[in-house]
């Protein structure tokens, strides 16, 4: 195969068709039918499921088939819906979903990684993903971070030809600098990483979106088995049949639990994340959505997000501080013949004046990392060998041994009282807002042909190159909104505290507490927990240092966001709970991201958090709505079966009224959430919830107690009588609660979405004509007298009240949850 043209399109679609998708174990969407079938795992599904056949092999076929079509429908409802929801988070995934750049019929071009294939020849530069496991054809200076395979931190240069592991890259490894070619040998699970299998396809540890889901399913799980045992052994202490008992029991345990909990919590999610991405917010783990809107601490760097990261060289100033051609020359000059990925000081650099660099050879170089904070070239003219060195002044300054006093011939010793000096000139331009990078080079011998990190000694100090990047204009008032918000932000950068503290006095942020790399290391676990809560300004960081602030301040019960753009950012986004990085990020950086801005702007990310909030509150709503309900009702029925002589509803009408009660809820992700909801951050609270279900759902117990005395003595009911009417109550007050209890304020203000509305008074007229047609009778029904209805009109309406009076008495005593 010719490597300068690759394969060609056919050829490489051959290949995708015979090697598979380029992605690991678990990537793979099931089936629509796994799916579906999927559903019928739930235990709860299965008991009813088996119910269904004792009671068609005893004879009552008729009840059998009643329950069958209505747990059927229920889970059908259920699949429909977040198999939409699912689609939809795919394809807002697929928006953001990683390239990689091929050589395709002679040409470069970009395809997204899960379509790479074994022969094809993949372009690399820095800020890539390895998109495959590859040998390399061509490398310049590369240098690859293979901490996913290895474990070690620090960056390993590759070269092609040889036979080592140093000319082969690997899938999942990150390109730090430099530039290559490498041809694809192994794609998805034939890669190093694919055969770790087990390890990377392990789910990730919980979110505190699952871990509030899987504490709520405990809840209602032990409530239903209390309950069952108990209405078992009622039932069976009355000589009641025990196909009859069981079927009722298992009934009630349906009843219950929310069961369209996933269903709404995925509508919820993915419609939220639809609307975000109206906002310029793109959403790849829908689930981040909530972590989003429960945030309460936003870390983010300086550059770019507070600053227009349009960063200009102001000064080019020699030790003495007079501006100096000298200091750009040798700053343009490493620079311009740096291989990595170019930083914004480069990009100033090069376009801030042109200079001449005819007759300068690169030999070799030592690329930029994030522990050294500098990058080192080798250059020669007309033998003349230098090493020229660009980095964090502190640095810059510690490896110098002499300083250019009148030119490049005058080098002085760097004493104590120079270094005290040259540390003042550098404090005093940080107060005045410049970034400033040390400069300085080293002269080596006419046969120097390589540098390591080991020649970066005993260099000469040439001056200072001071950058300003001045803060964003939207940047104060998205401040402003998130600090509204109870939204705290924690900036942590590899900039001098003296820098960022002269952007938070420009935008109006005070600085709490201000923390350096150094301070940082010198401190424990448990002291940097302390320190966190007090300090919002983390200064001279590196890539781990920022980490270990993250870390810190999840420990101390904070949900984390970091927004990040670069290659050392990938660590902190993937430690936070929620990790955002931007459009054009690098790779790393993107992949490692749950939500990706297609602005680089807080004021993006205020509005995705109260999006976030909004979404948040239409799971919380289902979630009071229905375990309160749910348990006012099964509570009633368990009661009822201790003194009726019937039971006070049959199987197959529990579930109807459920599945009736679940269709009118659908809507709730169309619903809007009150603003003092969106106005600070919330968290699955169980205690909260348990409080607001023992305490709302007595009152529907109470008012379905009076329903059964009303219709034992005023109607003097039968057993199907009594059944429908408490059917149709039941089914009006759990359906019309939801208008009081969705808004913490007043009800007839607060107005629900027209969607909510027209379907649950749909779904209550429905239940009130339902014992009138030819399907009642088949279900246990019968027609209700006229006064029935004069009578259920002021019931529900008192129920009503009673509730909105408890529900204004619950919030003043526990507030929101």
């Amino acid at each position: 195969m010719n490597t300068d043209r690759g394969l060609s399109q056919a050829e490489a679609k051959r290949r995708l068709a015979l090697h598979g998708r380029n992605v690991l174990l678990g990537a793979t969407r099931r089936s629509a039918a796994l799916e579906l079938l999927a559903r019928f795992k739930n235990p709860l599904i299965l008991l009813l499921l088996a119910a269904c056949v004792v009671s068609a092999a005893t004879g009552d076929l008729e009840s059998s088939t009643i329950i069958m079509v209505v747990v059927l429908l229920s889970v059908v409802l259920d699949f429909v819906q977040e198999h939409r929801a699912g689609r939809a988070a795919e394809e807002l995934r697929k928006a953001t979903r990683v390239h990689a750049t091929v050589v395709r019929d002679g040409a470069a071009r970009d395809v997204p990684t899960e379509e790479v294939v074994p022969g094809d020849v993949v372009l690399l530069a820095a800020g890539d993903l390895v998109p495959a496991d590859g040998t390399l054809l061509e490398a310049r200076d590369l240098f690859v971070n293979q901490a996913l395979l290895t474990g070690e931190p620090y960056p390993v240069e590759k070269h092609p030809g040889s036979s080592d592991a140093t000319a082969a890259v690997f899938m999942g490894t990150s390109v730090i600098s430099g530039s290559g070619k490498a041809l694809i040998t192994q794609t998805g699970t034939n890669t190093e990483v694919g055969k770790i299998g087990v390890a990377l396809t392990r789910q990730p540890p919980p979110t505190a979106f699952e871990l509030g889901t899987r504490n709520f399913g405990l809840l209602i799980l032990r409530l239903a088995m209390w309950m069952v045992l108990f209405v078992l052994l009622v039932n069976l202490v009355r000589e009641r049949t025990w196909l009859t008992s069981f079927m009722f029991a298992l009934a009630l345990a349906v009843g219950l639990a929310p069961e369209l909990l996933p269903m709404v919590v995925s509508v919820t999610l993915a419609r939220g994340a639809l609307r975000m991405s109206r906002k310029k917010v793109l959403v790849k783990r829908l689930s981040a959505i909530h972590d989003l809107g429960s945030m309460d601490v936003l870390c983010t760097d300086k550059t770019g997000t507070l600053t227009e990261a349009r960063i200009r060289l102001e000064k080019h100033i020699d030790p003495q501080g007079q501006d100096s051609p000298r200091v750009l020359e040798l700053a343009y000059l490493n620079s311009h013949f740096e291989s990595g990925l170019r930083s914004p000081l480069d990009e100033a650099i090069l376009r801030h004046e042109a200079v001449d660099v005819r007759g300068w050879e690169k030999l070799d170089e030592v690329p930029f990392d994030f522990e050294r904070r500098r990058i080192s070239v080798l250059l020669r003219r007309d033998g003349d060998v230098r090493l020229v060195v660009k980095g964090a002044f502190e640095e810059i300054l510690r490896l110098s041994t002499h300083y250019e006093g009148s030119g490049p011939e005058d080098m002085r010793p760097l004493d104590a009282a120079a270094r005290r000096a040259f540390f003042a000139r550098f404090e005093d331009l940080g107060r005045e807002g410049y970034r400033v990078l040390g400069i300085a080079w080293k002269a080596e011998s006419p046969e120097c042909r390589h540098v390591v990190t080991g020649d970066e000694i005993e260099l000469v100090f040439a001056g200072f190159a001071a950058f300003e990047d001045p803060p964003k204009e939207s940047a104060g008032a998205a401040l402003r909104a998130l600090r509204d918000a109870g939204v705290s932000v924690v900036i942590v950068t590899g900039d001098n505290e003296h820098v960022a503290a002269h952007v938070c006095k420009t935008l109006g942020v005070p600085v709490r507490g201000c923390l350096t790399g150094t301070e940082l290391d010198a401190l424990d676990v448990h002291a940097l927990g302390a320190r966190v809560e007090t300090t919002n300004l983390f200064c001279r960081l590196s890539p781990t240092q920022k980490n270990r602030v993250i870390l810190a301040l999840k420990k101390r019960g904070r949900v984390v966001g970091y927004l990040g753009d670069g290659i050392n950012d990938a660590p902190s986004l993937h430690s936070a709970d929620v990790g955002i990085s931007v459009d054009s990020a690098v790779d790393v950086a993107k992949e490692a991201a749950d939500i990706i801005l297609l602005e680089q702007d807080l004021s993006v990310v205020a509005d995705g958090i109260v999006e976030g909030r909004r979404t948040l509150g239409n799971i919380l709503k289902y979630i009071l709505m229905g375990t309160s309900s749910n348990f006012g009702n099964m509570f009633s029925m368990a009661g009822a079966a201790l003194f009726l002589p019937f039971l006070p509803m049959l199987p197959a009408q529990i579930l109807l009224n459920n599945f009736l009660y679940d269709l009118s809820e659908l809507p709730i992700p169309t619903d809007r959430v009150d603003p003092d909801f969106v106005a600070r951050p919330h968290r699955w609270d169980m205690p909260f919830i348990r409080r607001f279900m023992l305490t709302i759902g007595p009152v529907s117990s109470l008012f379905d107690f009076a329903t059964f005395a009303l219709l034992l003595h005023l109607f003097h009911g039968d057993e199907r009588l009594f059944q429908t009417g408490w059917f149709v109550e039941s089914l009006a007050t759990q359906v019309l609660v939801i208008f009081v209890i969705r808004t913490q304020g007043n009800p007839l203000r607060g107005k629900p979405s027209q969607a909510l509305l027209m379907t649950s008074l749909l779904v209550v007229a429905l239940a009130m004509f339902l014992p009138f047609t030819p399907i009642g009778p088949k279900v246990g029904f019968a027609p209700l007298p006229p006064v029935f209805f004069a009578v259920l009109v002021p019931l529900v309406a008192a129920y009503l009240v009673t509730v909105e009076v408890v529900k204004r008495w619950f919030y003043r005593r526990f507030g929101w949850g």
